[in-house]
């Protein structure tokens, strides 16, 4: 999956925009805080960033 096809499947083929300011605003909302947060990254042991720094977080107490 690449995130495109992501952004696309998930958040652009679902909505229509009325201006081109409103689909950018929507899109940085979504990166920002879903696709960063959110999503299972095979780098982190496929766990999502806020599971990480939850188990950061956790063991540095």
């Amino acid at each position: 999956e690449s995130f495109w096809g992501i952004l696309k499947n998930e958040l652009i083929h679902h909505r229509s925009y009325k201006t081109r300011e409103e689909a950018k605003a929507d899109i940085t909302k979504y990166v920002e805080l879903f696709y960063n947060q959110s999503r299972i990254q095979k780098g982190l042991d496929f766990k999502t960033p806020n599971q990480m720094a939850e188990s950061f977080y956790k063991s540095a107490a």
